[in-house]
Protein backbone atom coordinates (compact mmCIF):
# COMPACT_ATOMS: atom_id res chain seq x y z
CA UNK A 1 0.00 0.00 0.00
CA UNK A 2 1.23 3.54 -1.08
CA UNK A 3 1.85 5.76 2.11
CA UNK A 4 0.70 8.68 -0.27
CA UNK A 5 -2.70 9.94 1.38
CA UNK A 6 -5.09 10.23 -1.26
CA UNK A 7 -7.42 13.38 -2.16
CA UNK A 8 -9.98 14.02 -4.35
CA UNK A 9 -9.81 17.68 -4.52
CA UNK A 10 -7.84 19.25 -7.01
CA UNK A 11 -6.64 22.10 -4.72
CA UNK A 12 -3.74 21.75 -2.88
CA UNK A 13 -3.72 24.88 -1.04
CA UNK A 14 -6.94 23.42 -0.08
CA UNK A 15 -5.67 20.37 0.75
CA UNK A 16 -3.24 21.30 2.48
CA UNK A 17 -5.42 23.71 4.92
CA UNK A 18 -8.68 21.14 5.62
CA UNK A 19 -5.56 18.33 6.05
CA UNK A 20 -4.82 21.20 8.79
CA UNK A 21 -7.64 21.17 10.46
CA UNK A 22 -8.15 17.72 10.40
CA UNK A 23 -5.14 16.89 12.07
CA UNK A 24 -5.98 18.86 14.92
CA UNK A 25 -9.24 17.74 15.32
CA UNK A 26 -8.10 13.74 15.01
CA UNK A 27 -5.11 14.81 17.42
CA UNK A 28 -7.31 15.64 20.10
CA UNK A 29 -10.19 13.10 19.75
CA UNK A 30 -7.34 10.21 19.41
CA UNK A 31 -5.37 11.96 22.54
CA UNK A 32 -8.54 11.66 24.57
CA UNK A 33 -11.05 8.82 22.94
CA UNK A 34 -7.98 6.86 21.56
CA UNK A 35 -7.72 5.70 17.90
CA UNK A 36 -10.16 2.94 18.30
CA UNK A 37 -13.11 4.65 19.47
CA UNK A 38 -12.67 7.55 17.31
CA UNK A 39 -14.95 7.65 14.06
CA UNK A 40 -14.05 9.62 10.71
CA UNK A 41 -17.42 11.25 11.30
CA UNK A 42 -16.18 12.60 15.18
CA UNK A 43 -12.99 13.86 13.67
CA UNK A 44 -14.97 16.05 10.39
CA UNK A 45 -17.40 17.46 13.32
CA UNK A 46 -14.84 18.26 15.40
CA UNK A 47 -12.82 19.76 12.84
CA UNK A 48 -15.99 21.86 12.25
CA UNK A 49 -17.51 20.04 8.60
CA UNK A 50 -19.91 18.25 7.88
CA UNK A 51 -19.69 14.34 8.91
CA UNK A 52 -18.66 12.77 5.55
CA UNK A 53 -16.24 16.06 4.14
CA UNK A 54 -13.18 14.04 5.57
CA UNK A 55 -13.69 11.68 2.75
CA UNK A 56 -12.89 14.29 0.34
CA UNK A 57 -9.08 14.88 1.76
CA UNK A 58 -8.46 11.06 2.97
CA UNK A 59 -9.88 7.69 2.47
CA UNK A 60 -9.23 5.72 5.82
CA UNK A 61 -8.70 6.61 9.46
CA UNK A 62 -5.02 5.54 9.07
CA UNK A 63 -4.45 7.41 6.61
CA UNK A 64 -5.66 10.59 9.34
CA UNK A 65 -3.96 8.83 11.67
CA UNK A 66 -0.47 8.86 9.89
CA UNK A 67 -1.05 12.58 8.85
CA UNK A 68 -1.29 13.25 12.42
CA UNK A 69 2.39 11.54 13.24
CA UNK A 70 3.80 12.81 10.15
CA UNK A 71 2.76 16.38 11.30
CA UNK A 72 4.88 16.18 14.60
CA UNK A 73 7.96 14.83 12.82
CA UNK A 74 7.25 17.80 9.58
CA UNK A 75 7.61 19.97 13.16
CA UNK A 76 10.80 19.17 14.07
CA UNK A 77 12.64 19.08 10.76
CA UNK A 78 11.28 22.40 10.08
CA UNK A 79 11.70 24.12 13.35
CA UNK A 80 14.99 22.54 14.37
CA UNK A 81 16.90 23.66 11.42
CA UNK A 82 15.37 27.32 12.00
CA UNK A 83 16.70 27.76 15.24
CA UNK A 84 20.16 27.08 14.32
CA UNK A 85 20.09 29.42 11.37
CA UNK A 86 22.90 32.16 12.44
CA UNK A 87 24.43 30.26 15.13
CA UNK A 88 28.00 29.13 14.25
CA UNK A 89 29.42 27.68 17.41
CA UNK A 90 29.32 23.42 17.22
CA UNK A 91 28.42 23.66 21.37
CA UNK A 92 25.87 25.96 20.87
CA UNK A 93 24.10 24.56 17.89
CA UNK A 94 24.08 21.45 19.59
CA UNK A 95 22.39 23.06 22.64
CA UNK A 96 20.00 24.64 20.09
CA UNK A 97 18.88 21.58 18.72
CA UNK A 98 18.17 19.83 21.78
CA UNK A 99 16.23 22.90 22.69
CA UNK A 100 14.04 23.32 19.32
CA UNK A 101 13.14 19.45 19.91
CA UNK A 102 12.19 20.08 23.40
CA UNK A 103 10.14 22.71 22.29
CA UNK A 104 8.46 21.47 19.14
CA UNK A 105 7.43 18.70 22.14
CA UNK A 106 5.77 20.90 23.98
CA UNK A 107 4.16 22.44 21.61
CA UNK A 108 3.00 18.89 20.30
CA UNK A 109 2.68 17.27 23.45
CA UNK A 110 -0.53 15.04 22.54
CA UNK A 111 0.95 13.98 19.21
CA UNK A 112 3.58 13.20 20.98
CA UNK A 113 2.12 10.75 23.46
CA UNK A 114 -0.11 9.36 20.63
CA UNK A 115 2.45 8.49 18.27
CA UNK A 116 3.66 6.08 21.43
CA UNK A 117 0.01 4.26 21.84
CA UNK A 118 -1.14 4.46 18.10
CA UNK A 119 2.08 3.72 15.43
CA UNK A 120 1.00 0.12 16.02
CA UNK A 121 -2.03 0.88 13.89
CA UNK A 122 -0.32 1.77 10.66
CA UNK A 123 0.31 -0.64 8.44
CA UNK A 124 4.17 -2.04 8.09
CA UNK A 125 4.89 0.43 5.23
CA UNK A 126 4.04 3.40 7.17
CA UNK A 127 5.62 2.74 10.09
CA UNK A 128 8.85 2.43 7.96
CA UNK A 129 8.37 5.57 6.62
CA UNK A 130 7.42 7.15 9.97
CA UNK A 131 10.50 5.39 11.22
CA UNK A 132 12.56 7.09 8.76
CA UNK A 133 11.53 10.38 9.41
CA UNK A 134 11.65 9.78 12.69
CA UNK A 135 15.44 8.95 12.41
CA UNK A 136 16.31 11.95 9.78
CA UNK A 137 14.71 14.28 12.65
CA UNK A 138 17.74 12.45 15.28
CA UNK A 139 19.88 13.41 12.72
CA UNK A 140 19.54 16.77 12.99
CA UNK A 141 20.77 16.64 16.71
CA UNK A 142 23.49 13.79 15.86
CA UNK A 143 25.19 15.91 13.28
CA UNK A 144 25.77 18.60 15.92
CA UNK A 145 27.10 16.47 18.02
CA UNK A 146 29.23 14.84 15.51
CA UNK A 147 31.25 18.56 14.85
CA UNK A 148 31.26 18.95 18.69
CA UNK A 149 33.33 15.60 18.54
CA UNK A 150 35.50 16.53 15.79
CA UNK A 151 36.54 20.15 17.00
CA UNK A 152 37.32 18.08 20.53
CA UNK A 153 34.87 19.79 22.60
CA UNK A 154 32.75 16.25 23.42
CA UNK A 155 34.98 13.29 23.71
CA UNK A 156 34.56 10.25 21.16
CA UNK A 157 31.59 8.93 21.94
CA UNK A 158 28.69 7.17 20.54
CA UNK A 159 26.79 9.70 18.47
CA UNK A 160 23.96 7.74 17.96
CA UNK A 161 23.13 6.61 21.10
CA UNK A 162 23.94 10.49 22.40
CA UNK A 163 21.46 11.90 19.67
CA UNK A 164 19.21 9.42 20.63
CA UNK A 165 19.04 9.77 24.68
CA UNK A 166 18.69 13.77 23.65
CA UNK A 167 15.41 12.43 21.90
CA UNK A 168 14.15 10.44 24.40
CA UNK A 169 15.04 13.25 27.54
CA UNK A 170 13.16 15.88 25.10
CA UNK A 171 10.41 13.37 24.93
CA UNK A 172 10.41 12.79 28.89
CA UNK A 173 8.68 15.89 28.85
CA UNK A 174 5.65 15.01 27.20
CA UNK A 175 5.16 11.67 29.04
CA UNK A 176 5.93 12.96 32.48
CA UNK A 177 4.58 16.47 32.69
CA UNK A 178 2.13 15.53 34.65
CA UNK A 179 5.02 15.42 37.07
CA UNK A 180 7.93 17.61 35.81
CA UNK A 181 5.27 20.58 35.83
CA UNK A 182 4.57 20.56 39.54
CA UNK A 183 8.46 21.46 40.16
CA UNK A 184 9.82 22.73 37.01
CA UNK A 185 9.17 25.22 34.01
CA UNK A 186 9.80 24.25 30.78
CA UNK A 187 13.02 26.06 30.29
CA UNK A 188 14.07 24.79 33.49
CA UNK A 189 13.60 20.98 32.05
CA UNK A 190 15.89 21.95 28.81
CA UNK A 191 18.37 23.32 31.24
CA UNK A 192 18.78 20.06 33.03
CA UNK A 193 18.26 17.90 30.09
CA UNK A 194 21.57 20.27 28.72
CA UNK A 195 23.17 19.90 31.85
CA UNK A 196 22.89 16.03 31.64
CA UNK A 197 23.97 15.63 28.46
CA UNK A 198 26.96 17.95 28.42
CA UNK A 199 28.53 16.53 31.18
CA UNK A 200 28.45 13.39 30.04
CA UNK A 201 29.99 14.14 26.84
CA UNK A 202 32.14 17.52 27.37
CA UNK A 203 36.07 17.81 27.16
CA UNK A 204 37.93 19.69 28.79
CA UNK A 205 38.35 21.81 25.96
CA UNK A 206 34.54 21.95 25.88
CA UNK A 207 34.23 23.47 29.39
CA UNK A 208 37.13 26.05 28.46
CA UNK A 209 34.81 26.60 25.41
CA UNK A 210 31.96 27.93 26.73
CA UNK A 211 34.17 29.47 29.78
CA UNK A 212 35.62 31.47 27.01
CA UNK A 213 32.45 32.84 25.66
CA UNK A 214 30.73 34.05 29.20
Amino acid sequence: MSTIVKSSIDDQELIVERRRQFVTAATALFSRNSYDATTMKEISKQAGFSAGLIYSYVETKEDMLFLVLQNILDSYRSEIPKSLENVTGSIERFCGAVRAYCQVVDANAEATLLAYRATKYLNSERKAEIKNMELETNQLVADCARACVDEGYFRPINIDLLSYHAVMMAHGWALKRWAFIKTMTLEQYIGETLDFLLHGAMTEAGWKYLQDQK
